[in-house]
């Protein structure tokens, strides 16, 4: 990873996206099983388990709330 997506991840786990953390996606409460994966500078995932059907899953974070942390350099 480089520097800037290393520092994205960082200020996303600070933003409540850090394994053993729960979040409420697309209309779905997840068990967080992973930390930030990012695999390009606007498209990141989280391994997560869905609590209704207790499936694993691998969960986009919205773009939306990865452009506010790629931009919140103030965080860093």
């Amino acid at each position: 990873m480089t520097a800037k997506q290393i520092s994205l991840s960082e200020r996303l786990i600070r933003l409540g996206f850090a394994q053993e953390s729960q979040m409420r996606l697309y209309g779905q409460e997840f068990e967080l099983l992973s930390n930030p994966i990012v695999v390009e500078d606007d498209v990141v995932f989280v391994d997560a388990i869905e609590k209704k059907s207790r499936q694993l899953r691998r969960v986009r974070i919205p773009i939306t709330i990865v452009n506010m942390a790629s931009r919140d350099r103030s965080a860093a």
